[in-house]
């Protein structure tokens, strides 16, 4: 894939991730940096390229590492042809997925491996490994020192009114057959880069010295490579080809890892993983200083980092990711900025700087927060209350020493709930969008805040249990909330979020609503090794109905329209080698109402809103112009094609945008012409028609006001299907009343 392009890739999120320790969280103080990279780096391969060797402690922990898999995954492991095979492939998509490095004749000949890999790693030898990965040192090298000689003596000559264009993803494209179509490609990779900071404002001068920059920091970087970083890079995708989240942590990559267990993190809040050479956030911390200034998002890819609010960027594109890690660690209350390419752009011409405040991410600031809003249906006030719940948090800490008001999911909910009951609230929306999980027990116990007693989850253990399925479920016969409820999910809501869902929606207690979840099934355990640990998926989840959440997640009983519906690679099921969907025996249960009958008439109600409403329209035009710039197979590189196609998107953006706002009778923005202003192109102000011009910043005032009050377009409807709930229901569900015959859904 082109290293420009927005794409999460097929399991390229997994795969890249494990060359550098998976995702590293941002976390602890600022630690020693490496010296900087030398700009005076020789550009000569035969200085530069030594051939790595493995030590006799690698073979050691691969033979521990091959025991570990085989006796105690979840599945069945055999360690034979079909695994080598397996482990062959997935190394090298790791080391070169867009195939922008190897040769087909390196291929060819590292071909012999393929089947032979389980018999050399059973033996305790990792030479394979190593062989592979110096071809690959070899050739990255020779493209770094093309790359530079490309940028310091060609840019003056690079022609951008011709047509030309560059392959966006190169995931199923064929390996360059010679060193000639291997520079070709990269030709029009690095012209693409140029562009790129051409339509930034940047002229030739500038252009040449940040690439050059970049270039040879990446040279400097790769040099330094060690046995460590292959052994690390090897060693991952042999536990990933297991599973994607069972992995490899080497003795320094477990310290990252262990540090990102932590409930006390103190940095941005935020993980990061590799592609291509770019740095790119993989997952926002709930609470923390990155989530709450709402700027960065999971998918943004980082070009360059500056200290303090106006120290020079450096770019760190190419740059390892520990490395990058140590940048953006620091001290509480100092500012770091982040040059980011957004994840629904293309280009370093889409670049815009983020200012965050390192900050400490306490248990609290993930705690759950409730509101309440208003809805008008049939004439009357329709009270809805909103309890928003990022993770299912536990401080076992503070609950071990015995401290009475320990933090807890379940404990902020149920305190919540109550407050609402106060409030007197129609109905309670759970918002579990984004949740990724957390505790299994919190979520066991929260299920229990809206039944009276029963099953909520079905654990089945393999491995030296082989075939053992255990229930857990409440046998605490209070109910802290009887009134009609909801739960809205959404593509990244995960593992501990599916249990919850999943139970509310087996038993019919609730009506589940959003997108389909992201069907993480499995529950993993850190193994200590003597040389690192490895990270190991031990059992599996099931709903009390005997369904599995792997794979397939949690199907809502009313589908919205999702964002994430246009990135079709992600969720469990876009991840190779995910372990599949299947069930066991349902355990006895009895539902609580009579849900399912009554979804088709809240669909059908649901569809003719969601066909008139302003918003879900405007979601939808949204989704589908990024699924449409999601399948393009070419960026061009003529540059008077590029602006123009830049602004038509633009004009798009703000016409819908503006038709959104029209049908809701609200204040239209007026159209920016100046392309070059920056912030002007980020966001459109907006003014009134009739407003003097001294009256603009009043005016913006009013509409950032008007604009809050609009309220999550999401809730609103979660909250007018609970009021078509209840007045399909002639009794208005205030009580909770099982009935007494036993039956599975």
């Amino acid at each position: 894939m082109n290293s420009n392009s927005p794409k999460f890739k097929r399991n390229r999120f997994m795969q890249k991730a494990v060359i550098t320790a998976c995702s590293i969280l941002l976390t602890s103080t600022l630690i020693a940096q490496e010296e900087p990279p030398q700009l005076n780096v020789i550009l000569d391969i035969d200085a530069l390229y030594t051939p790595l060797e493995s030590k006799p402690i690698h073979g050691d922990t691969a033979v521990k590492l091959l025991n570990e898999l085989e006796t105690k995954h979840y599945s069945s492991i055999d360690i034979d042809d079909n695994f080598s095979s397996i482990v062959f492939d997935s190394y090298i998509d790791a080391l070169d997925g867009s195939k922008l490095y190897f040769l087909k004749e390196d291929i060819d000949q590292l071909s012999a491996y393929r089947y032979t890999l389980d018999n050399s790693l059973k033996d305790g030898s990792v030479e394979p490994g190593f062989e592979i990965y110096n071809v690959y040192y070899k050739r990255i090298l020779e493209r770094m020192i093309y790359a530079v000689e490309r940028v310091e003596n060609h840019v003056g000559e690079m022609d951008f009114t011709i047509d030309e264009a560059i392959q966006i993803d190169r995931e199923n494209a064929p390996y360059a057959a010679s060193l000639e179509e291997l520079d070709e490609l990269w030709r029009l990779r690095i012209k693409n880069s140029v562009l790129s900071l051409r339509l930034t404002g940047d002229d030739e001068q500038e252009i040449i010295d940040k690439l050059s920059k970049r270039y040879r920091n990446q040279l400097s970087q790769i040099s330094k490579t060690n046995d460590k970083d292959i052994f690390q890079t090897y060693m991952a995708t042999v536990a990933t080809a297991v599973d994607p989240h069972t992995s490899y942590f080497s003795p320094r990559d477990s310290e990252n890892f262990n540090m990102g267990l932590s409930l006390s993190l103190q940095g941005i809040g935020a993980q990061l993983t590799t592609e291509e050479e770019y740095t790119k956030v993989a997952e926002l911390i709930k609470g923390g200083p990155a989530e709450r200034g709402n700027e960065l998002k999971a998918g943004d890819r980082i070009v360059s980092i500056g200290q303090g609010v106006d120290g020079e960027l450096q770019d760190v594109v190419g740059m390892r990711l520990d490395d990058v890690v140590a940048q953006i660690r620091g001290e509480k209350g100092t500012v770091v900025r982040l040059n980011v390419i957004p994840v629904d752009a293309i280009g370093e011409s889409s670049a815009t700087v983020v200012s965050i405040t390192r900050d400490t991410v306490k248990l609290e600031d993930q705690s759950a927060k409730k509101e309440v809003i208003e809805l008008s249906y049939n004439g009357e006030i329709f009270k809805v209350g909103i309890i928003d719940l990022p993770t299912f948090y536990f401080d076992f800490e503070a609950a071990s020493r015995g401290d009475a008001d320990f933090k807890s999911s379940t404990r902020d909910v149920h305190a919540l709930l109550d407050e609402l009951k106060e409030e007197d609230v129609d109905a309670v929306v759970v918002d579990l969008r984004n949740n990724g999980g957390g505790s299994l027990s919190e979520a066991n116990q929260l299920v229990g805040l809206f039944i009276e007693t029963g099953a909520t989850v079905q654990i089945r253990y393999s491995g030296l249990r082989n075939g053992f399925t255990r229930s857990f479920g409440d046998s605490d016969p209070e109910v802290a909330y009887t009134g009609p409820l909801a739960v809205l999910v959404n593509r990244t809501s995960a593992s501990a979020s599916e249990i919850f869902a999943g139970a509310i929606q087996d038993y019919q207690r609730g009506i589940v609503l959003g997108g389909q979840t992201f069907g993480k099934g499995t529950v993993q355990e850190i193994i200590p090794m003597d040389y690192g640990q490895v990270k190991l998926t031990r059992s599996k989840f099931y709903r009390i109905s005997g369904e599995s959440t792997q794979h397939r997640g949690v199907i809502p009983d009313i589908s919205f329209p999702d964002f994430y519906d246009a990135y079709e690679d992600i969720g469990e099921s876009s991840l190779d080698g995910a372990l599949p969907w299947d069930t066991v025996r349902a355990v006895e249960y009895t539902p609580y109402h009579a849900i399912q009958a009554l979804v088709p008439e809240l669909q059908q109600r649901y569809d003719a809103r969601a066909q008139k409403s302003p918003d879900f329209i405007y979601l939808r035009d949204q989704i589908e112009r990024a699924r449409v710039m999601r399948q393009r197979e070419q960026l061009s590189l003529n540059e008077l094609e590029v602006k123009q196609e830049r602004e038509e998107n633009r004009r798009i953006e703000f016409d819908a945008e503006n038709m959104r706002r029209l049908l809701k009778g609200l204040t239209l923005n007026e159209w920016v012409e100046d392309p070059n202003a920056e912030e002007q192109e980020q966001e459109l102000v907006a003014i009134s028609d009739t407003a003097p011009a001294d009256e603009s910043v009043e005016d913006a005032v009013e509409e950032e006001e008007e604009e809050e009050e609009e309220g999550d377009p999401l809730l609103l409807e979660s909250g007018r299907i609970l009021a078509d709930f209840i007045s399909l229901n002639s009794n208005r569900v205030s009580s909770v009343s099982p009935g007494n015959t036993p039956q599975n859904r």
